[in-house]
């Protein structure tokens, strides 16, 4: 179970998803926490039951239970912060900037695991929902506290292929549905 049954899952089509899979899961500049927490919390804001059983299956053999409980936080926090802070950016009304967000996010600042790590989950989450006000912000956050370029751009190549992934295998589903 894990990253070879979504490769193999892939259509012949996907060919560049699955090769990119198995890239972005086996040659990254990430700590194991990192690349793991990533491949999750990614795999939760794809949103395709595969691939999230999957990688979730296969990252609890990588993380620690705080570090999964962390990944999914880190999920489950940007799919609220992405939308509301994605939405005051597209208005384009600046009075929408001074409004405070008054949204319980006390997990930014005790995420369970080192803030960094969290830090990098959440921009791999934002690249996938869109939210650049949000992948701005992490990404300085972290470049600042000394993550490498290549590290968030490491975490950045994961997002997209285990979105990638998710969106052929949902489309697979539904053609054969």
């Amino acid at each position: 179970m894990g990253i070879e049954d979504i490769k193999s899952a892939l259509p012949e089509y996907a060919k560049d998803t699955k090769l990119n899979l198995g890239s972005v899961s086996t040659t990254s500049s990430l700590t194991e926490q990192q690349l793991w927490g990533t491949l999750l919390a990614c795999a939760i804001a794809a949103r395709n039951p595969v691939v999230l059983r999957e990688i979730a299956d296969e990252a609890a053999k990588h993380l620690s239970e705080e570090a999964v409980s962390a990944a999914k936080g880190a999920a489950s926090i940007m799919a609220m912060n992405n939308v509301y802070y994605r939405a005051k950016h597209l208005i384009g009304d600046e009075a929408y900037q001074s409004l405070p967000a008054r949204l319980r996010m006390q997990i930014i600042g005790r995420p369970g695991v080192e803030k960094l790590d969290f830090e990098l989950w959440s921009v791999a989450v934002s690249a996938i929902t869109g939210c650049g006000v949000c992948l701005e912000s992490h990404e300085k956050t972290l470049t600042k506290e000394g993550i490498s370029r290549d590290n968030v751009h490491d975490a950045l190549r994961i997002a997209a292929v285990v979105h990638a992934a998710a969106v052929t295998l949902d489309a697979e589903a539904a053609l054969a549905g």
